[in-house]
């Protein structure tokens, strides 16, 4: 499963990050890394962006992005 697919109100743990350079490092420079849990806020009406708490504080990632996030 990806971040992308997780429900409104679900807490997840990220499994693996996919992507490559640049991608993959923005994603980690958020503080999104392996064994880290995402609680997931709100999703925007059309479903991007995604709303999420990582880390103690509110960070909104493209649909693109939560598709590269592994989650269990």
């Amino acid at each position: 499963m990806t971040l992308k697919e997780a429900k409104i109100g679900q807490t997840v743990r990220v499994k693996k990050l996919n992507g490559e350079g640049a991608v993959k490092r923005r994603i980690m420079d958020m503080g999104i890394t392996k064994d880290i849990e995402i609680f997931v806020r709100k999703v925007a009406p059309l479903g991007d962006p995604i709303e999420v708490t990582v880390r103690g504080y509110e960070l909104s990632l493209r649909k693109s992005d939560a598709e590269m996030i592994e989650t269990e």
